[in-house]
């Protein structure tokens, strides 16, 4: 059953809607990446964060209230009249909402025990419920008036590609006629501290693929589908194919030789009917960490002993976590879509000094072009703690 991708909000470091961001994404800009001190202590680092102020959370959910749901309703407003369509033309019963999510509100929470340690109480806005990983689900819900199936994802960095693929699982079941889908993750000190202990984190803006790659940047972002077994009234755009797999091979580093992260992309394909070669452009994880880049080196060159163009879009975004797979999800649907008029694919930022022990990719440059003529297909890879693997396939629906 085909899961059309009917509509798509979406802020990040690259701007604040579809068209800002694809503008930015297209061009390889990646003035969103900043340096700033706070974070981690005796460190300045680059962090890819939304500018400016949020849409408020509106006075009778305060409880809800954290920058994670934030970004998530400035996602939800950019498609107000998209969901409005679903809700008119299927129910409010017959919607779910699936996100994926790692961080949810455990910035206001730390906030909150910080507050309580020094005085003895919590500050009188803090809710627990900011903290729960489900809250970014069942504020978008109880927003909307919602009741269908709600819940989120967590399973790291794959949490909302997890999310895409459990929400055409709804459809597929009959269990919803429309789902929600995406994620959310905003910078916090708890996780730029985590990675920064794990000396993951770079001083620099990241460099995937690269000889001198010396880690990852964090960044924020909010990624919203409505995904239909009816097509909108917008570019006829699906998730054709999704494959998992998990390696349990280390609790964080990834196992060397590639096998689970191919086990995906091999899944994905096979769900889709499709062969590697049809494949027009793959969306890397590219942390930026040894690790990663050495893994998924290896898948790549595997599966596509002929090559692929293909790019990290890290550099631009910073690395969202649980909003990862779902925004590099979006950047293949802003590569289809109408927004992007010059069929221009998402080019590899990096300083250009290849790792001799990489396997060699084909890495999309500024004049690299899509094909205009449908169908076209193209595939994101979302790796995670774990050994937590995700391949998705976004293309020209038939």
């Amino acid at each position: 059953m085909t899961a059309y991708l009917n509509a798509l909000g979406v802020i990040c470091a690259l701007g604040r809607d579809k068209q800002e961001v694809a503008r930015h994404l297209f061009a390889g800009d990646c003035s969103g990446m900043r340096h700033e001190a706070g974070w981690v202590p005796e460190r300045e680092l680059p962090v890819a964060a939304v500018r400016g102020d949020l849409a408020p959370i509106p006075p009778q959910m305060a409880a809800h209230k954290s920058r994670n749901n934030q970004l998530l309703l400035e996602a939800a407003l950019q498609i107000r009249d998209d969901i409005d369509a679903a809700i008119q033309a299927y129910g409010r019963e017959r919607i779910g909402v699936v996100l994926g999510t790692s961080t949810s509100g455990i910035d206001e929470a730390s906030q909150g025990l910080a507050h309580y340690i020094r005085n003895q109480q919590f500050p009188d806005d803090y809710d627990y419920r900011q903290q729960e990983l489900g809250a970014p689900a069942t504020f978008l819900a109880d927003w909307l008036q919602l009741s269908g199936p709600t819940y989120v994802i967590s399973t790291a960095c794959t949490s909302s590609a997890r999310a895409l693929m459990s929400a055409k699982r709804l459809l597929d079941l009959g269990l919803c006629d429309a789902v929600l889908c995406g994620g959310v993750d905003s910078l916090c000190k708890l996780t730029l501290n985590g990675f920064s202990s794990l000396e993951a984190v770079s001083g620099e803006r990241c460099n995937p693929f690269s000889a001198n790659r010396n880690g990852i940047n964090i960044g924020e972002a909010a990624v919203l589908f409505v995904m239909s077994r009816q097509r909108g009234d917008g570019p006829a755009i699906a998730l054709l194919g999704a494959g998992a797999s998990s390696d349990a091979h280390h609790i964080s580093a990834p196992e060397p030789s590639g096998r689970g992260a191919l086990q995906a992309m091999q899944q994905a394909l096979d769900r889709a009917r499709l062969q590697a070669e049809q494949i027009s452009y793959l969306n890397l994880h590219g942390t930026a960490t040894q690790h990663n880049d050495a893994m998924e080196s290896l898948a790549v060159a595997t599966l596509f002993p002929q090559g692929v163009a293909c790019s990290s879009t890290k550099p631009m975004t910073g690395h969202t976590l649980g909003a990862a797979g779902a925004l590099e999800a979006a950047f293949c649907w802003l590569s289809l879509s109408a927004d992007n008029p010059d069929h221009a694919l998402p080019p590899h930022v990096w300083d250009g000094q290849a790792d001799p022990d990489l396997p060699a990719l084909k890495w999309v440059t500024a004049s690299e072009r899509l094909a205009s003529i449908a169908p076209r297909y193209l595939m994101s890879n979302s790796f995670a703690f774990g050994g937590n693997n995700v391949s998705l396939i976004i293309g020209d629906a038939p």
